[in-house]
């Protein structure tokens, strides 16, 4: 974002005073939201008996963020899996909503791309009311930017160590003179070579929108955008380590061969219609599609070859992955008074329909191993031969959801609140050729809010969340079928907004208990064949969060937001895994994780100076090794040029060596980058 950027025919005056409120109102609550649509319509987070976290554009910009493993740090409770996942109050998660609506064009070992997005929503713990089946942890929304009312144009060229180059330009405005219709384009590509031996990033975005006001505070957005992400020597696993986390080699080290990639091509077009009926009634209305292929051709480390601590045994997996899912989705707010009290009534449905098919063919023998400590590099030419030979097994995957909901939010007072509501799901999901399963379930929300002031919000609520069973796990022969896997988190928080915003602080605990987790029975016989099952897995997640975003001074910014978590197998059938868990702890989940970044404004200067970091505590690894906690430093300049602005930054900038995540003993840790430095040229007009 701009500095001290004023109207375009001021550009070639001299600073004045001005220019100079321009850039003090850049700090004061820079990187604040006042509503989200997290659930699904427009609404204070004070309102939301739950905790919430939004990131905008413009921390996007001031860290220098490209996709979603770049915001993590920003967000308690969450913290990096694997490729899009994340672990989110404990539990692995991997969905992704955009604009209230499935369909994410990142699909299978891709990361979700901010250049199109506005901003990030988080909703934090069961979310079964709005979003139907997933995770207890939480969800994420990405909100996608969309036309402007007055025109603009950005343009960014970007540079930085590893090859990194980079050119993005965007505009927006009306097309016609009344403003009626207003129009967004966009187009990002990005280029670099990684740290990790053999590889090469390039990345293009194209995105553009029609906005068309078809009536009095109605609006009908359409939306296309087309990613296309080439990843030479890019479908990466992790590096080897110890059972003391320390990696076994040069963090560099790579599975991969020169001619190995994974390449992501993929569309989404959405439509979208929001009005106001008057003064109490609002009503929107969406349409998403989206199509996707995942091409890839790899190695896979196994592990140590039999007998040896240096050579790395590997298969070579030749993959393609097809995805394309259909959403729709449909809101209605009404505020209207009963029994003298105001209510706020909505209600709503979605539906969705995903056909996702994975080829895949796995050279197991005759894969040439590869040392860690000289690794020779050749080509893949071989094993794509010898590959070729196989014939695909073929996955075709089909998934169904639909979905209504209903919640009222009753004023009992100004000052105190109580939500309560239910969601009625039915769910389809069926393996061609194979297993078959459809069901329904029903969850609820209910809550309360005490305002003692406008600006200070408490609250209580309980939230439920479910997850279908697999449909290969509710064979007859197994014991099924079964309820779905269920979620109930008791939270308690408060959450404010003082001094005119310029203060936003938000503390929540929280216990989430999830049941019904199938585990074989090994008490049960066999029936042709198939281990018994039963729905005896229960863990228990419990912690507490707090972020602060505040304005220290009127050119002083600070953000922090610390996490704790604890989540435990409480219920499981003695010798049986859950999936993810190691003993009674989990893969990934840190007890402690904090981040902080904080922004000094310069004004007599036209410039910004940041620092921010991020600490994340022990954790282990699906194989049981450690994964060893870490801390690490980012920061940046920015400084206004007259003519465009020149954002520096470095990320690590003490180049520490650590492990993002943890996978496996075969695959290894995923190591953090290192020292990174990075150059941005933005104009702005």
């Amino acid at each position: 974002m701009a500095l001290a950027q004023g109207a375009s025919e001021a550009a070639d005056a001299a600073m004045s005073d001005s220019d100079q409120i321009i850039v003090t109102g850049r700090a004061q609550r820079l990187y604040r939201t006042e509503t989200t649509t997290v659930g699904k319509t427009s609404e204070d987070p004070l309102n939301i008996p739950q905790a919430v976290q939004v990131i905008n554009s413009d921390l996007f910009a001031d860290q220098g963020a490209r996709d979603a493993t770049d915001i993590y740090r920003n967000i308690s409770g969450v913290s990096f899996f694997s490729y899009a996942g994340v672990t989110f109050r404990g539990f692995r998660q991997d969905q992704s909503f955009y604009d209230g609506m499935r369909g994410n064009p990142f699909i299978g070992f891709s990361v979700p791309q901010l250049f199109n997005i506005d901003r990030v929503e988080v909703l934090k713990g069961p979310a079964g009311l709005f979003f139907g089946p997933g995770s207890p942890g939480g969800i994420i929304n990405y909100v996608s930017k969309t036309p402007e009312e007055e025109g603009s144009l950005r343009t960014v060229l970007t540079a930085g160590n590893y090859d990194r180059i980079g050119i993005s330009s965007e505009a927006s405005g009306p097309i016609d003179e009344d403003g009626i219709v207003t129009y967004r384009v966009g187009g990002f590509y990005e280029s670099m070579d990684p740290y990790r031996v053999n590889t090469q990033n390039k990345s293009l975005i194209g995105d553009g929108a029609i906005a068309i006001k078809t009536n009095e505070g109605g609006k009908l957005t359409l939306q296309a955008t087309i990613y296309d992400n080439r990843l030479a020597a890019n479908r990466l696993r992790g590096v080897l380590t110890d059972n003391a986390g320390n990696f076994r080699t040069d963090i560099r080290w790579n599975a991969n061969e020169p001619t190995d990639f994974l390449n992501l091509k993929s569309k989404a077009y959405q439509a979208r219609y929001a009005t106001a009926i008057g003064d109490a009634v609002t009503f929107d209305l969406g349409v998403r599609y989206f199509k996707a292929t995942e091409t890839q051709q790899y190695h896979e480390p196994r592990g140590f070859e039999a007998g040896s601590t240096d050579l790395v045994a590997r298969e070579f997996r030749d993959q393609i992955r097809d995805v394309d899912g259909l959403s729709f989705s449909t809101n209605l707010t009404a505020r209207v008074a009963l029994l003298g009290m105001d209510h706020k009534f909505q209600a709503g449905a979605d539906w969705y329909d995903e056909t996702s098919v994975l080829s895949s063919r796995i050279l197991r023998a005759g894969v040439t191993s590869l040392s860690l400590s000289n690794p020779v590099y050749t080509t893949s030419a071989r094993d794509v031969a010898r590959a070729a030979l196989l014939p695909f097994i073929v996955t075709d995957t089909r998934t169904k959801r639909q979905g209504a909901y209903l919640q009222d939010q009753i004023s009992v007072t100004d000052a105190f609140l109580l939500v309560g509501g239910l969601r009625y799901d039915k769910f389809t999901d069926r393996v061609v050729n194979s297993a078959s399963y459809k069901d329904n379930d029903i969850t609820f929300r209910t809550g309360a809010i005490y305002k003692p002031r406008r600006d200070v919000s408490l609250y209580l609520s309980w939230s439920q969340s479910f997850e279908p069973q697999t449909a290969a796990s509710q064979n007859g022969d197994a014991g099924g079928p079964f309820a779905p896997v269920t979620g109930d988190q008791f939270e308690g928080g408060v959450k404010t907004d003082l001094f005119d915003g310029r203060i936003q602080a938000n503390v929540a605990a929280y216990r989430i208990v999830r049941k019904n987790i199938l585990q074989a029975d090994a008490n049960l016989p066999p029936v042709n064949g198939q281990d018994q099952l039963r729905p005896i897995g229960e863990v228990t997640s419990k912690g507490f969060e707090i972020d602060l975003s505040t304005d220290l001074t009127p050119n002083w910014v600070l953000l922090v937001n610390y996490g704790y978590n604890d989540t435990k197998i409480t219920g499981t059938i003695a010798g049986q895994a859950i999936t993810n868990a190691v003993g009674d702890r989990f893969a990934n989940a840190p007890k402690h994780k904090l981040g902080f970044w904080t922004r000094y404004q310069v004004a007599p200067i036209d410039a910004a100076f940041a620092f921010g970091g991020e600490y994340v505590s022990k954790r282990i690894s699906l194989s049981g090794q450690d994964v060893k906690p870490y801390t690490i430093f980012d920061a940046s300049i920015t400084k206004g040029l007259g003519f465009a602005e020149l954002l520096l930054r470095a990320d690590n900038i003490f180049d520490k060596v650590y492990a993002a995540s943890g996978f496996s003993a075969q695959s290894g840790h995923f190591p953090g980058e290192p020292r990174t430095f990075l150059a941005e040229l933005r104009f702005k007009f």
